[in-house]
């Protein structure tokens, strides 16, 4: 059995996973949309940037892209940034270990 590097979590096997449709899963308090796309893991913020809403997981995908279903924003699961080059979704590293899914992820820090 390996062990995962630091700061990663384990969130779910390849298997569990269906092609170009999201999974939800809760990492250290981070809500995370997992997505596989011809075999490669990308993990990203649930949290659309729009209306504060969990529903990215449930998006539509194309061409490793995810178009959030409440008002159509894209955003680059290999980046988590919107196609004009605008910040989007936090996108965190994923590592695969003994067919599992591991998910780094990193607290947002607000400055009020």
């Amino acid at each position: 059995m390996s062990v995962a590097p630091e700061g990663f979590k384990k969130v779910c096997k390849v298997s569990d996973l269906k092609e170009k449709i999201g999974s939800r899963y809760f990492v250290d308090d981070e809500d995370v949309a997992v997505f596989k796309i011809d075999g490669e893991i990308f993990a990203v913020s649930n949290i659309c940037p729009h209306q504060k809403a969990a529903i990215i997981y449930d998006g539509f995908v194309e061409d490793k892209l995810v178009t959030c279903p409440a008002h159509g924003w894209q955003f680059s699961l290999e980046t988590g940034i919107i196609p004009s080059g605008v910040k989007g979704l936090s996108k965190y590293e994923v590592v695969i270990i003994d067919e599992y899914v591991y998910v780094k992820v990193f607290k947002k820090s607000f400055k009020w």
